[in-house]
């Protein structure tokens, strides 16, 4: 194995370390136990899992305050987990049953929950920017001093709606952080391939959008950034753009063969940058933890994530009358 870089001395607290480590535990966990079930044919339709980039969301959620929104893709269950939605509701409703948060009739691509304010979970490609901005506007109007999060890829990144919103937030001074979780590779097509100016963040420039590039594999440093981002928007600067360069393990989705990279390209992502063994060493090396109190957390986590797979399998499927509920138009 090749030699880890050393990591710098963390500007938070070991309780706080301790919780970021759990909480990218868990997505990790739970990502290869939705894996899992999907290759059992338990979950059917597209899976599109997070795993190794969940120093974003966790970073950004140490950002966010109470009734702070998020909306995003359809690689969403790592959100739904960060910002406190509970991992039954979310499994059972990857599995389409009765007890998921859409009531097992939204699947991996359309859950929400009011009480998290998480809005999404979108399968069109972009859709979910100018639905941010939406959110945001909201919030102005109301004059809550909340702020949104809209979270989207590098291959979202060339759709025509995200610059139409761009112009939009900036010109109404919308509070909105624009999340580009740029994992190199979008659907399976490298950045450097598809865009002709990667620095995806600078494209906000032409309107006048404040951001920066952020390192998405260390979750201290997107929660620098998240912070400062947070605090521009609730100063009431306007929008704020956050590129965070992370990189996805698997596939697109699960049906993804992933082969237009090197299998040494992953491995080495793995063993020099990975976001959750940066953070375990910090933990060891700072003797903020030992190998006993990691395995104490890695047996809670793996604990709850069988809990989450055992109530998903055995959650009724949802009744036939449920297609006529929560529909816009009963006529």
């Amino acid at each position: 194995m090749a030699a880890r870089k050393s990591v710098k001395k963390p500007n938070v607290s070991a309780d706080e370390l301790k919780e970021y480590y759990r909480e990218m535990l868990l997505i990790r966990r739970f990502e290869e136990k939705a894996g899992q079930l999907y290759g059992m044919g338990l979950i059917g339709g597209f899976c599109h899992l997070y795993i190794g980039q969940e120093a974003v969301v966790v970073g950004l959620e140490a950002a966010a305050e109470e009734g702070d929104k998020r909306i995003t893709s359809y690689r969403d269950h790592g959100h739904m987990l960060a910002c406190g939605m509970d991992p039954d509701g979310v499994m059972a409703e990857l599995t389409g049953r009765e007890g998921g948060y859409s009531k097992g009739k939204g699947g991996s691509m359309h859950m929400f929950s009011k009480e998290k304010h998480f809005y999404g979970g979108h399968g069109i490609v972009g859709a979910q920017v100018p639905l941010g901005a939406g959110l945001a506007f909201s919030d102005k109007y109301k004059g809550n001093d909340r702020v949104t999060f809209a979270y989207f890829g590098d291959g979202a990144a060339n759709q025509g709606q995200v610059y139409e919103t761009y112009n939009m937030a900036q010109l109404w001074d919308l509070p909105v952080i624009f999340v580009i979780e740029n994992n190199q590779y979008a659907m399976g097509t490298s950045v450097q391939r598809s865009t002709k100016s990667p620095a995806l963040w600078k494209r906000g420039e032409a309107y006048g959008i404040t951001g920066e590039e952020v390192d998405g594999m260390n979750v201290l440093a997107v929660k620098e950034a998240g912070e400062r981002a947070v605090a521009h928007c609730r100063a009431g600067k306007g929008p704020y753009i956050l590129e965070v360069k992370t990189y996805r393990y698997r596939g697109h989705s699960m049906s993804d063969p992933a082969k237009y990279r090197t299998r040494e390209e992953v491995q080495k992502m793995r063993e020099e940058r990975d976001p959750i063994e940066q953070v375990r060493d910090m933990l060891l090396t700072g003797k903020h933890a030992s190998e006993d109190d990691l395995k104490a957390i890695d047996k809670e986590i793996k604990d709850i994530v069988s809990k989450s797979a055992d109530f998903a399998r055995t959650s009724p499927e949802p009744a036939l009358e449920e297609l006529w509920t929560d529909i816009y138009d009963e006529a």
